[in-house]
C-alpha cells in the first residue's frame, strides 16, 4: 500500500486582536484540508516554529506600525531568514501590508499601500463591506476592510486578481503569496441584509486554497 503523502506545513499567525483570530479561523477552515496547520502566537518567534514549517501564513486583524513593532519588533529576523531559505509566505490584508517595507521587507520591485487612497477606489474610509474584484477573468464580490493594493509594476508579480480600478488586489511574488481583501470571509462576518446578499457559500475559500497551492509550487 503507497504511503499518504505528508500535507505541507502552515505555521499561522494568532494574536487576537491585532491578529484577529476570526481571521486565523477562516484561513484554518478554507486551507486545513490540504495543509497541517499549526498556530503560533508571539511568544513562539523561534527557530523552531519556522524550521518545521513550508509556509507561514499572516491573517488580517486590526494592526499598523505601532502594533507591528509592539509584537513583531526584532522577531522579523525570524521571518526573513525563513523566507530566504525557502519558506512560502502568505499574507492577507494586514498580513500582506506586513510583507512590505516598513515591515517585514520582503518583497522586491514594489511596495504594499491602502487602496482606499488609491485614484478611482471607490471606496475611501475603513469599514466592512465587499467590493468587486476579477479573480482571473470571473468578477466576484469580496469582503474587504481597508485591505491594500500593490504599487509597483506588473513585471516584479503575477497579478491573480485586481480591483475594479484596475490596481492588484492578489498578487504571487517568488515564495511570497498577498491579497488585499478577505478571502477567508465567514458567514458571521455579513451582519447586516445588505451584506448577506453578498455571502458566497464559501466559493472565496475555494479560490483562497487555489491560490495558495499555486503558491506552494513557486
Amino acid at each position: 500500500m503507497a504511503r499518504k503523502k505528508a500535507l505541507p506545513r502552515m505555521a499561522l499567525f494568532l494574536n487576537h486582536p491585532e491578529c484577529s483570530a476570526q481571521c486565523s479561523v477562516g484561513m484554518y477552515e478554507a486551507l486545513y484540508s490540504s495543509f497541517d496547520i499549526e498556530f503560533f502566537g508571539k511568544e513562539d518567534f523561534n527557530g523552531r516554529i519556522f524550521k518545521s514549517a513550508d509556509i507561514i501564513a499572516f491573517p488580517g486583524g486590526i494592526g499598523d506600525s505601532e502594533t507591528f513593532h509592539k509584537y513583531i519588533g526584532d522577531n522579523k529576523y525570524y521571518v526573513q531568514d525563513a523566507i530566504a531559505r525557502g519558506v512560502h509566505y502568505l499574507g492577507i490584508c494586514m498580513g500582506a501590508y506586513w510583507a512590505g517595507s516598513h515591515y517585514f521587507d520582503i518583497v522586491e520591485g514594489f511596495d504594499v499601500v491602502q487602496y482606499i487612497k488609491r485614484p478611482r477606489s471607490g471606496i475611501k474610509r475603513s469599514f466592512a463591506t465587499t467590493v468587486p474584484v476579477y479573480w482571473y477573468a470571473e468578477q466576484v464580490d469580496m469582503f474587504f476592510y481597508d485591505g491594500c493594493t500593490f504599487l509597483g509594476s506588473d513585471k516584479y508579480y503575477y497579478p491573480v486578481a485586481r480591483y475594479k480600478n484596475s490596481d492588484p488586489m492578489a498578487v504571487i511574488q517568488n515564495r511570497i503569496g498577498l491579497i488585499g481583501c478577505h478571502p477567508e470571509s465567514m458567514k458571521s462576518w455579513y451582519t447586516n441584509d445588505k451584506m448577506k446578499l453578498k455571502w458566497h457559500e464559501f466559493y472565496h475559500h475555494k479560490l483562497l486554497l487555489d491560490f495558495t497551492k499555486t503558491l506552494m509550487e513557486c
